[in-house]
């Protein structure tokens, strides 16, 4: 990347800063079951207690009160989030029902990569038959590139399977 883009400075190339995974649990708002479900998956894939994220505000039309967990998240830091990319690109893509790759549009401006997965059980510590229900959950990798050019080509050297 020093070469193809010019950085002078070895500190000024781009890396990864840190992965959030983040579940909604809009479905299983009731089910208190559910949740434990999707938390104790979270816990199981990143080796972390997930943080349960509560509505800030109330909204009737979705019969949401303020308060109310409404979503849980991960945020990995350091060799953890290392390793959880090392498993994510090697085993859990090559894992995934009709994968042909990620898409590269998939970047905000800043050079953030966003990836979601309808269904936790592509993990290799999950079973598909140990989980009564299927959830889907959404993979962040935050990066320190100032671009999407940096940032696919930060991720592409790091053997993320693009598509063309």
């Amino acid at each position: 990347m020093r070469e193809k883009f010019g950085f002078k400075n070895p500190m000024a190339v781009p890396r990864v800063v840190k992965i959030v995974l983040n579940v909604g649990v809009s479905s299983h708002l009731k089910d208190s079951k559910a949740q434990e479900t999707i938390k104790d998956t979270l816990k199981t894939v990143t080796g972390q207690n997930p943080v349960a994220k509560s509505a800030k505000k109330a909204v009737s039309n979705f019969k949401i009160r303020k308060g109310q967990t409404v979503g849980m998240m991960v945020t990995l830091r350091g060799p953890r989030m290392y390793d959880f990319l090392e498993k994510l690109i090697h085993l859990t893509f090559p894992r995934m029902r009709d994968f042909r790759g990620l898409r590269s549009t998939s970047f905000d401006e800043r050079g953030n990569f966003t990836v979601g997965l309808r269904e936790s059980s592509a993990f290799p510590e999950i079973k598909a038959g140990d989980i009564e229900r299927q959830h889907g959950l959404e993979i962040t990798i935050v990066t320190n590139a100032p671009n999407r050019e940096q940032g696919l080509e930060l991720l592409r050297l790091m053997g993320f399977p693009f598509s063309k």
